[in-house]
């Protein structure tokens, strides 16, 4: 099957997240007086990927997480900490840090040859909009979304109706939304009836449900997808 439109998801589908992550939780807590923060990541990424998981679910708004996470890891781990401070120094790590995933520039240089592309973000809408600059990658975009920004979030339809708007309403057969999250992209491209793209970098088991139209483990796989 070749699409003529193209929907990506940004953090662990184009960007390293994780190193992005990592990188901003050491200077948070460092710069709150923490000398031990491996100790706590654990907890900070139980809390913090619990509160995405209310994004998705539409109980939060990603804007929400930003104190949000840091006031449960504060009170869990007892320290004298200004989670306001935190979140702030938090967001401004994951605006600076992190990179593409290797090949992920070829990857986007080739595709928009013959596709239009939008971006699909579940995120805060300065941190996402920094590192799209940062990364120099607006421009392969007709549409980019993110859920900070539009107060809908993926799996949701709405975000998706937004952003078939922005590409002119285009058929859903010419459409595929490609992630590597099986709970937001997956199950939300599903549910608005377009295919889908699982990005399995870590080729982790293929789950029974939610079911993609297409599984993948390198971007350099995407070109058959539109060729």
């Amino acid at each position: 099957m070749s699409y003529e439109f193209l929907l990506f998801d940004l953090d662990h589908t184009l960007l390293d997240s994780s190193a992005s992550q990592a990188a901003a939780y050491e200077l948070t807590m460092r710069e709150a007086g923490v000398d031990d923060p491996a100790g706590h990541f654990d907890r900070f990424t139980r809390i913090n990927e619990a509160l995405w998981a209310d994004v998705e679910a539409g109980r939060i708004q990603p804007d929400d997480v930003r104190v949000a996470r840091f006031a449960q890891l504060v009170a869990e781990i007892r320290i004298d900490a200004d989670p306001e401070t935190m979140g702030e120094t938090f967001v401004r790590g994951l605006s600076t840090n992190g990179d593409l995933f290797p090949g992920a520039t070829k990857m986007l240089d080739d595709v928009t040859s013959t596709a239009s592309l939008a971006l699909v973000s579940n995120g805060i809408g300065s941190v996402q909009r920094a590192r799209i600059d940062r990364l120099g990658i607006e421009h392969y975009f007709d549409a980019i979304l993110i859920s900070g920004e539009v107060g809908t979030a993926k799996p949701s339809s709405a975000i998706f109706d937004l952003t078939f708007e922005q590409l002119g309403q285009p058929p859903k057969p010419s459409a595929v939304m490609i992630g590597d999250s099986l709970s937001s992209d997956i199950a939300g491209g599903n549910n608005y009836g377009i295919d889908t793209c699982w990005f399995n970098r870590l080729g982790i088991p293929t789950p029974s449900e939610p079911t993609a139209t297409h599984e993948i483990t390198s971007l350099t796989q995407l070109a058959n997808l539109v060729s």
